[in-house]
């Protein structure tokens, strides 16, 4: 795994609803801003303040335009907090409310979208992230003509333009906007400034991506009122470019004005990708894992005409394109982890305020891989006990086929000791792996149904090497076509180097 896989751009956008009036009696509405820290990781590391949004006048649904950048390295919690503002121009700005998010649960959450409720006020924060990407920026310039008059006989409209793209969010897909004009006062024939727009934020680098230009008219009390709108793209914008223009219609299909396009070009970023007129963002089909930062699997102790070849795509970029995860878990029971009754033994159950070795594993691993999961519902397995005088190498834990949440699976591996199961071994994962395929095979053609993909993560805690590599390895062969990645953690101190070998099989495979 290479440091630039290991380490990305993650781009965030923020929205919140339903806010509370801060701003008094007889003072109007509230104007939100929100302020974006990056907390650390521990007591000595100091948080990072990345910036704060524009101000959006007189409204409780602020959908801000100004998004942020994040390093993220898979794995290591990243952990964001978003306090949000009421301006107050003259005197202190008032506190309107805050939530944490953490950007690997945002990741793994539907649509890369997260919600949380405000805590210290009212209302809903939503947090986007994707996978940032250097396309480049669009240089635009526009004006208006004959732009309709929203403002009465007393006055005129003061508008700006508002351009949205659609994306794929918590209820499905929504628009978000992406770009707000200045406003300008009292014009029905605007001569907006040229302008510089990121294209990742934009479009996503697809130049055809269908996007939404609406004029509006400015309302110093928030209620903004729409005058018409046109959808185009990128591309569109670059075709109209000298010619005609576009004529804007109300929803009801009145004209409303003209918007000339006097400069619409594509300028830096990545010119073999980013200026192709297609880029999708869904991600190819989850047979080539989309953890390949993970590799097939990980052995770790215990502590335009002829469009360009896109990169090879990234975890964050299957995220991004609407595949689900799921994670699953396998648990060690056979006898060389040590009787459970006695301490310093690794599966040692005295002490109900002190996790043993497999739940320390557990909770600080499965957390991490959990943050992925989009129904936070885990199957877990047990293996090497005997149940009957027979040893069973693959057998439901817990009484529940799935469980929720990690204290779901340290409950379900607890029971495990309560259903009369005798440890015993050998080390055998051949059956764990199969019955996890099959999970992952399962997921993948249940998400299908409905149009989205679904790849699987098994992790297995165990004390030693496997009993039959050769087996193994042929096991692993033969569910290769899975979408499926295994990650074997090594609890306690045996040697695992032997393991290796696995590793290697894994990596022929990938």
């Amino acid at each position: 795994m290479t440091e630039a896989e290991e380490t990305m751009k993650v781009q965030l956008y923020i929205r919140a609803h339903n806010l509370k009036n801060v701003a008094g009696a007889f003072k109007g509405t509230s104007d939100p801003f929100a302020v974006v820290t990056v907390l650390g990781n521990n007591r000595s590391a100091k948080p990072e303040v990345l910036g704060k949004t524009e101000v959006m006048k007189n409204t409780l649904n602020p959908d801000w335009t100004t998004t942020f950048e994040v390093d993220y390295e898979l794995g290591e919690p990243k952990n964001i907090l978003v306090k949000v503002f009421d301006e107050v121009r003259k005197g202190d700005n008032k506190p309107m409310g805050s939530a944490q998010f953490c950007v690997g649960s945002v990741l793994g959450a539907k649509g890369n979208t997260k919600a949380k409720k405000l805590a210290g006020g009212n209302g809903t924060l939503f947090v986007r992230a994707q996978k940032a990407k250097d396309y480049g920026s669009l240089k635009l310039k526009m004006s208006g003509v004959k732009i309709a008059n929203t403002d009465g006989f007393f006055g005129k409209s003061d508008p700006y333009y508002q351009i949205t793209k659609k994306v794929e969010g918590l209820r499905g897909s929504e628009y978000d906007v992406v770009h707000r004009s200045e406003v300008i006062k009292n014009n029905l024939n605007p001569n907006w400034k040229s302008e510089m727009i990121d294209l990742r934020t934009l479009c996503d680098g697809d130049l055809d991506m269908i996007l939404k230009l609406d004029v509006y008219d400015y309302e110093s009390d928030g209620k903004n009122e729409l005058i018409g709108g046109i959808e185009t793209s990128i591309n569109g914008l670059i075709n109209a470019k000298g010619r005609g223009g576009f004529d804007i219609t109300s929803k009801k299909g009145k004209q409303k004005g003209t918007l000339k396009i006097h400069q619409a070009e594509v300028v830096g970023g990545d010119d073999a990708y980013a200026r192709a007129t297609t880029a999708t963002a869904t991600a190819p089909a989850p047979s080539a894992p989309p953890i390949g930062m993970m590799a097939n699997m990980n052995i770790a102790p215990n502590s335009s005409a002829s469009r360009p070849t896109a990169p090879k795509p990234s975890f964050t970029d299957f995220m991004s394109g609407g595949c689900e995860m799921s994670l699953c878990v396998a648990i060690d029971f056979t006898g060389s982890n040590g009787d459970p009754r006695k301490p310093g033994t690794l599966h040692y159950m005295g002490d109900e305020h002190t996790m043993n070795d497999y739940e320390k594993a557990i909770s600080s691993i499965g957390s991490i891989l959990a943050n992925y999961d989009h129904d936070k519902k885990y199957p877990v397995y047990g293996f090497g006990a005997k149940y009957n005088g027979v040893v069973q190498h693959c057998f439901q834990c817990g009484t529940n086929s799935e469980v929720d949440g990690i204290d779901g699976i340290i409950g379900a591996y607890k029971q495990t000791f309560k259903s009369g199961l005798v440890m015993s071994g050998p080390t055998v994962f051949t059956e764990v792996l199969q019955t996890a395929a099959a999970f992952a095979v399962s997921g993948q053609e249940n998400a299908a149904r409905n149009g989205m993909q679904n790849y699987t993560t098994l992790l297995i805690l165990s004390d030693g090497a496997v009993s039959d590599l050769a087996a193994t390895a042929q096991c692993l062969n033969s569910i290769k076509n899975a979408p499926l990645s295994v990650v074997i953690v090594g609890i306690g101190g045996a040697d695992f180097g032997s393991m290796t070998f696995l590793d290697d099989q894994a990596s022929d495979i990938d």
